[in-house]
């Protein structure tokens, strides 16, 4: 058990706790979790990891001085959404809900939640490390535009005042700094620990970029605040080394200080990801919410993930940014031995809602020549155009699917994740001899009637800016869906999801998306206003108002209700 409060504590005969983690997201002990994930990792490591889910930060503070002081260090992190994504619409209007807190109550974390936890640790333990990770400190590290300010921030590191920032996916940097911490090791020693960033005395960097050998040093802060230019060129370089197998260190000014981001680890292998995922995880809500209903953990608790990272490169996303470019996927005795263990579990009836990662016919997938991919920069496998060394057989992903279907208790399972059809489609055809029989299988057997894909646009322009294949690629697969559902009988949908407001996206590119003759008598209601998140491709477009490529000016839609008039016309069906 991880305990969350000091009477659990006694109860497992603790007198002291090594390291207290901080999370904006209820307590869910479950591998879909970050939190949860680390604390156990570090757990089976042999440190004592408490939990503290949703502290009040409003009142005495007593949330944050119940379990005292840990014997090494605090982490910290927001949950597994940016908590502004959390609180806020496209529109910049508060939600009314949230799915990571019993009974979807809206308010039980705040904004900015990372900085906040942080301070208040630093204010009440000035001596003790806060270490600060997660999807929101591991995408805000550097100088990044934030939306609901409308303005451009220095690395979280400054507000928060934490010691370090662990980024990406933590379980590697948390148990180095364990160790670190453990073995009372020195500034230096800590310093060399791989995916980690912290902030220094500057005074010796330059505050314009220069790239040498193993380190590049970005345009400081202050220079990004007076030239957009600037800071687009930034993020030129951090998506470059972010998409590098074997990366450089960057340094980033401000003011007097200087953030520097250590390169991130190697690729974990298929044993360190086997790992993560067979940790006795109880699978369920802490024992602290007597049975609430936690909208999140009902999406997930009957899912299985398959693997990490994708190779996509959608401008909008922040997956890649987070999770990195590079698959890492389970073996598949890790995966039967989870489903196994699902299938045990009493509330289980015999149906998983998703097998699947990122994106779910990812998993498996790599570079034909593995040295090429060592050496290679593209952010994306897929866009402008498919890499020749990508391998993009679905045959190990079918076995997979078909070892599981033997597995006594399974009923039946579907692939929530989203999937990639420029994996098994082309616009000549399907690409290999697995394409085809996928296709029908996800169709057919691992949908609950409905298959939902991302074409995200239909006008090129804004595709381009998106960094997303021609829709030309989705009418050859609403051709082929079509030929399937009659072949088999059944009256299953294409259900396409769709942004408006992209970075690019004008007025009339809706009303020809709205009118597009491919799309009629498709289920529409799946339409998303683009919502800047930090470290995106477009959120720097958004920004900057330019095209990244050419530097040229870019139409970007800012007016909230110009905003809400492009995603209606998705909605105006009697113009198609």
């Amino acid at each position: 058990m991880i305990p969350t409060s000091r009477k659990e504590m006694d109860a497992l005969g603790w007198d002291f706790v090594d390291i207290i983690l901080f999370s904006g997201d209820a307590f869910i002990d479950h591998p879909s979790f970050g939190t949860a994930v680390i604390a156990r990792f570090l757990q089976h490591h042999g440190y004592r990891v408490a939990v503290v889910p949703q502290p009040n930060w409003r009142d005495d503070l007593r949330d944050f001085k119940k379990m005292g002081r840990p014997r090494l260090f605090f982490g910290v992190n927001a949950g597994v959404m940016d908590s502004m994504v959390n609180h806020y619409t496209a529109n910049k209007r508060l939600r009314s809900d949230d799915a990571y807190t019993p009974d979807g109550r809206a308010g039980q974390r705040p904004d900015y939640a990372v900085s906040v936890y942080s301070r208040i640790l630093k204010d009440l333990y000035p001596d003790v490390p806060v270490i600060i990770g997660g999807i929101e400190a591991s995408l805000r590290r550097f100088t990044h535009y934030d939306y609901w300010s409308d303005q451009l921030k220095p690395t979280v590191l400054v507000d928060s005042r934490a010691d370090y920032l662990s980024y990406g996916m933590g379980e590697r940097t948390m148990l180095a700094l364990a160790k670190a911490y453990d073995r009372s090791e020195g500034m230096g020693r800590i310093r060399k620990i791989p995916q980690l960033a912290w902030l220094e005395s500057g005074a010796h960097y330059p505050d314009e970029l220069t790239v040498s050998d193993n380190r590049i040093v970005l345009n400081s802060y202050e220079r990004c605040l007076a030239d957009k230019r600037a800071f687009a060129e930034n993020f030129h370089y951090i998506e470059l080394e972010a998409n590098r197998r074997v990366a450089s260190q960057l340094v980033e000014r401000v003011g007097k200080q200087a953030l520097v981001v250590n390169p991130p680890y190697l690729p974990e292998t298929p044993e360190e990801i086997d790992l993560y995922y067979d940790l006795p995880y109880t699978k369920a809500p802490h024992p602290r919410y007597k049975g609430k209903h936690i909208p999140a953990y009902e999406m997930i608790k009957f899912s299985i993930n398959t693997h990490r990272g994708c190779f996509g490169g959608c401008n909008f996303c922040t997956i890649a940014a987070h999770q990195g470019k590079f698959i890492r996927s389970r073996s598949e005795a890790s995966i039967q031995r989870e489903v196994k263990n699902l299938v045990q579990l009493p509330e289980f009836k015999g149906v998983i809602s998703d097998v699947g990662g990122p994106t779910a016919n990812m998993y498996g997938l790599h570079g034909k020549n593995e040295a090429l991919c060592e050496r290679c920069i593209r952010k994306s496998c897929l866009f402008p155009n498919r890499c020749e060394n990508l391998q993009t057989s679905h045959q190990r992903l079918m076995d997979l699917y078909a070892q599981l279907e033997k597995i006594r208790g399974v009923k039946r399972f579907f692939i929530g994740s989203g999937i990639r059809y420029d994996l098994f489609l082309s616009k000549t055809g399907f690409l290999d001899e697995s394409s085809e029989p996928y296709l029908k299988a996800l169709i057919l057997k691992h949908t609950s009637g409905r298959l939902k894909v991302a074409p995200e646009h239909t006008e090129d322009a804004v595709l381009q800016r998106m960094a997303k294949p021609s829709f030309d690629l989705f009418v050859r697969l609403r051709t082929a869906f079509d030929r399937i559902i009659a072949q088999a009988g059944v009256k299953y949908q294409l259900v396409p999801y769709f942004i408006s407001s992209h970075p690019g996206c004008r007025m009339e590119d809706m009303q020809a998306l709205a009118r597009n003759k491919a799309l009629r008598g498709l289920y529409m209601d799946q339409v998303q206003d683009f919502m800047p998140t930090p470290m995106t491709a477009s959120s720097v477009m958004f920004y900057t108002g330019m095209d990244l490529k050419t530097g040229a000016p870019l139409f970007v839609e800012r007016n909230q209700e110009r905003k809400r008039k492009q995603k209606s016309y998705f909605f105006q069906k009697n113009t198609r």
